[in-house]
């Protein structure tokens, strides 16, 4: 039966070019996005872990921006420790060759002075945007051996350091969500410095007086020796903190990288499959398209018999 009210045919073939235009429009939206999940109306169990998922990837990614900031400042710490141990070795080797001679104390001291304002610009300079690494607050100590230069004996020496908390992660452990933290220590050359200004106070006087000169030039040597010790330390503590915090950074890139292929397990589409796809979808449309044409066409046959 042929009907002018309602075409059949053409309600059909309409719906059909519908579905056809929804799935299209669906593959073109991957195809233009690349993701195959963009709301939860995709899949609402892949929306939810993928949204966590990424959030959690986002928050390592700004820890470790944070800790490259703390990385640079530790590192411009660790350098400046280091000239500073230079200068101390420098500084002792001065005060050894004292012991040896027979005058020249007062030139011994202008080069001990000199090594003790060197000391302070470096201190001074090994900051990173603001942040002071080298003149610790509420310190602790922190041990560390060295060889001694005069007896070639093993000793030991304390630095004086004060911790600080860094973020370095993030957990999430049935829906609780915590951040994880490491210690870096700081360290107080100042306070080192403060001790090489009190040896070089007086040191040509004190070395050239006849009766307790030789004695004082060894406590000088020993009260350095023991200086040097403690820059040894602090440059230590300083490089130790710099490559926790560096291993910290690789294992964050790797968990990051990790997170963000397993989302993209989750959400990314299928190009291949997607353009493989479309081109169907391309030609079903078409075909859609002339069969609505040619229902359309079928109640006007009914013209020719009224002729």
């Amino acid at each position: 039966m042929t009907s002018l009210i309602t075409n059949t045919s053409a309600m059909n073939a309409l719906q059909a070019l519908r579905n056809v235009n929804n799935e299209l429009g669906t593959t073109q939206g991957r195809i233009a996005t690349g993701l195959r999940i963009t709301s939860a109306k995709d899949n609402a169990a892949y929306f939810q872990i993928s949204e966590t998922m990424k959030g959690d990837s986002g928050s390592l990614s700004s820890i470790n921006e944070g800790l490259t900031l703390t990385k640079n400042s530790i590192a411009t710490a660790r350098l400046g420790a280091e000239s500073f141990q230079d200068l101390a070795e420098q500084f002792v080797k001065r005060v050894a060759f004292a012991q040896g001679a027979k005058g020249g104390f007062a030139e011994v001291e202008q080069d001990l002075g000199e090594l003790v304002k060197q000391m302070e610009i470096t201190i001074k300079q090994s900051t990173f945007n603001g942040d002071d690494m080298v003149n610790a607050a509420d310190a602790s100590s922190v041990t560390a051996s060295t060889v001694s230069a005069t007896t070639g004996e093993l000793t030991a020496a304390t630095a004086t350091t004060a911790d600080r908390s860094v973020v370095t992660g993030v957990s999430r452990a049935g829906g609780t969500f915590a951040a994880t933290t490491t210690t870096v220590s700081t360290v107080d050359l100042s306070a080192m410095l403060a001790d090489f200004k009190g040896l070089v106070a007086d040191f040509s006087a004190n070395a050239s007086d006849t009766t307790n000169g030789e004695a004082y030039l060894k406590g000088n040597l020993e009260s350095a020796q023991s200086v040097l010790i403690r820059s040894t330390a602090a440059a230590t503590q300083l490089g130790l903190s710099e490559k926790t915090i560096e291993d910290q950074q690789t294992f964050l890139n790797k968990l990051t990288d990790n997170i963000d292929t397993g989302v993209g397990s989750m959400i990314d589409a299928n190009m291949e499959e997607e353009a493989a796809r479309l081109q169907a979808l391309q030609t079903q449309q078409q075909l859609a398209t002339q069969a609505l044409s040619i229902a359309n066409q079928a109640p006007s046959s009914i013209m020719s018999l009224f002729r």
